[in-house]
Parts: structure tokens; sequence; C-alpha cells
């Protein structure tokens, strides 16, 4: 099938599904015409690295899931290690934002936010902080 219709089973955007057959996640054969032609199993394919990408991995982790997938005699530990790594690096993220909506929610609670040009929130971003 064609990259237009990959693309509406897959979620992908056309680009991004050419960018993947840049890298070498997946390979299109083409048709006779030269246009790319999409099997089921690269269908299958792209629509796992989608979940996989909405679910935070990167390329090279996706990479190296894909290689898992199609090893039938692969080890799940090493899956659910990257699964774990995968945890442990959202929750840092996580940990990043809570502390920054604190800093913003401080910030925000120290400024009057009324018509004087006095802002403890540019204050701050200035580096002149006096709170």
């Amino acid at each position: 099938m064609n990259i237009s219709k990959a693309s509406e089973l897959t979620a992908l955007p056309p680009k991004t599904i050419r960018y993947y057959e840049e890298i070498g996640l997946v390979k299109a054969q083409r048709a006779a015409n030269g246009y790319r032609d999409y099997s089921d199993n690269e269908i299958h394919q792209l629509a796992f690295l989608q979940r996989a990408r909405s679910l935070g991995f990167t390329i090279e982790e996706c990479r190296l899931l894909l290689s898992l997938y199609s090893d039938t005699e692969r080890a799940s530990a090493e899956v659910k290690q990257l699964t774990l790594g995968k945890i442990t690096e959202i929750d840092q993220k996580i940990g990043e934002l809570v502390s920054l909506k604190e800093t913003l929610t401080k910030l925000a609670n120290n400024c009057h936010g009324n018509d004087k040009p006095d802002c403890p929130i540019l204050d701050d971003l200035s580096g002149h902080n006096n709170s």
C-alpha cells in the first residue's frame, strides 16, 4: 500500500514514515512506478514504532525494541530492563516538573499582579531576586 494509506493506518505523518525509512527502522519495497509500497508487516512495524514513541522511547530504543520483537529467541528480561529504565527517566522528569511548578507558583504568589511596575517574577528572572 502507498504511504498515504500507511499513514492513515498507523497515525504517523508521511514525513515521519519517510524518516523512519531513511534511518533504517523500516524498509518499504518499491512499486514498478518507484513509489513506496508498504506490506502488512511494514504497517505492523510502523504501528509498533508509533506506540513505542508515544510511550517515550527514543529512536535508538525503538530500534532495539524492534530487534527484540523480531527475535523469537529473545529474553524478556532485556525488554523489561529497558522499560524500567524508561520509568526511571519519567520519574526524574516528573520530579523536575514538580520543582518547576513549585518555583513558578511561588513566583506567581509573590507578584501582586496590579498596575504597578514592581514584579518579583521579572526580578527573579533577571537575577535581582528581592523576595
